[in-house]
This record gives C-alpha cells, structure tokens and sequence, in this order.
C-alpha cells in the first residue's frame, strides 16, 4: 500500500504558520515554543509564500547581524517554496527532499494553502514503522506451521 502524505505522516492542522510581516523573533519564539524546526509562511489569505528554518536564523539573521525584533519573515524566508499535495506519496516526498537537501515541506490544500508541515523525521518513522512490519510478516511466513 502506498502511503499519503495525509494521514499517514501527519495530520490536516498540525501546521505552525506565520505571516511574512512578522518578526524573525516571533518565528524564533514559536519554534521554541512548539519544539519545531521550521514554519511556514502565509500571506494575510494563508497561502504559503515561503518557508523559514532553523538553518535560516542561523545564515541569514545572525551571520548577517540582523536584528531578530525587527527583521520581518519575509526578508530572510525563502521564496515560493516546493509543497507536497496531501495526496503525495511518501516515497515521493522522501525523493524531492534528498535531491533537493530539504528537510521540510509544507503540505497545501488546492487553494495553495498551508495545512500541514512534513519533516525528514516524520518521513523516517513512517519507513521505519513499516519495515518493522514487513520483518514481522516475513517472520510469521517463515516460522508458520506447514500446511499438509
């Protein structure tokens, strides 16, 4: 079975998003706050515009020596980024970030609005959880009593 972005990796609504006019110490605040290494970024209409990483603030805010209170989103995210549909397959997600070096892509509805956000990790665990149940199928193939 193939498995979708949604629900099979995550959720429609487990998105933090921002809107570009807010600050980077707003993004850094809620980052900190939900545990995540990315955010989306809206428009006033909740379509993404752009994508801001942990990798970001590093690159573009502090090398740089911008002032995080005052440096809008929209000055260091980056710019029409790559989506998956919730339709995605898993393997494609997996392939567009290892040949693109992403680490996370935002999930968009129809309207290219953000729904959901899709980490590397999140991709890993769906591989993971379902080798493990292809070793216990394997297993239980092997180990079954033969039929006579």
């Amino acid at each position: 079975m193939q498995r979708r972005i949604i629900p099979d990796v995550v959720l429609a609504e487990d998105i933090v998003a921002l809107n570009k006019n807010q600050s980077v110490h707003d993004a850094v605040q809620a980052m900190s706050t939900h545990n995540i290494a990315a955010l989306a970024i809206t428009n006033g209409d909740n379509e993404l515009v752009g994508i801001v990483s942990e990798r970001d603030m590093t690159h573009r805010v502090l090398a740089c020596g911008l002032n995080p209170q005052t440096t809008r989103l929209e000055e260091v995210m980056t710019d029409n980024p790559e989506a998956l549909r919730p339709t995605d397959s898993c393997l494609d997600a997996t392939e567009l970030m290892l040949s693109r070096n992403f680490r996370h892509l935002p999930v968009v509805n129809g309207e290219h609005q953000v729904i959901a956000m899709v980490s590397m990790r999140d991709l890993l665990e769906v591989a993971l959880e379902q080798l493990n149940i292809d070793i216990d199928d394997v297993r239980q193939e092997a180990f079954a009593p033969e039929d006579d």
